[in-house]
């Protein structure tokens, strides 16, 4: 098996989810992963992502979540509805004030957890950065084992904002929200309603 970086946080992620939280959205759910771990802790989870291809995709593997094939930009979230909204290496492919829709869409004491990415471009990103490269190097030596993926998940790189820009993002439209640095270029962000 191939590592992921993203799925590697999943149980990260997890454990933002609130006590008594009872529904879920998980916006660019790509093939559904993420949503279906959500739907296995008794969430009433539901998927969206912009591109038909993976919520078809997602849709294949069967019960539990719900998807849907839709862009969280378009304002059509209801407000006040969930307890936890994930966002796993989609919010920087929307513009950064995108968070205003989610944050309007969770209930009170809901929780808006992304997993972000950054690029590397200061001496403490690349420092954060070694540990990558260096499973990167290994990964590409076992490559010849990796299944070929049946949908491509669509990907943006550089990310948008630095590390820095994302504090600035986070701290003026979501206040109060909480900002960690993790390894893999990526970042945890936490928000409670």
């Amino acid at each position: 098996m191939v590592f992921n970086f993203n799925d590697h946080y999943h149980p990260l992620l997890l454990r933002q989810v609130p006590d008594g939280a009872r529904t879920a959205l998980d916006v660019g759910c790509g093939t559904g992963q993420f949503t279906r771990l959500l739907a296995e802790r008794g969430l009433d989870a539901e998927g969206v992502d912009p591109d038909a291809g993976v919520v078809e995709a997602a849709r294949t593997t069967g019960g539990g979540p719900r998807y849907r094939q839709g862009d969280v930009r378009d304002g059509r979230l209801p407000d006040s509805h969930y307890d936890f909204i994930s966002c796993i290496a989609s919010l920087h492919h929307m513009p950064f004030d995108t968070a205003l829709t989610l944050r309007r869409a969770l209930t009170p004491g809901g929780v808006l957890a992304v997993l972000g990415l950054y690029p590397v471009r200061t001496a403490t990103d690349f420092v954060w950065a070694l540990p990558t490269r260096s499973l990167l190097k290994a990964d590409r030596l076992l490559r010849w084992r990796r299944p070929t993926p049946s949908v491509r998940v669509p990907i943006v790189w550089p990310p948008p904002l630095t590390y820095a820009e994302t504090r600035l993002e986070s701290a003026r439209l979501l206040p109060g929200s909480t900002l960690r640095r993790l390894l893999f270029w990526r970042y945890l962000l936490v928000y409670r309603a």
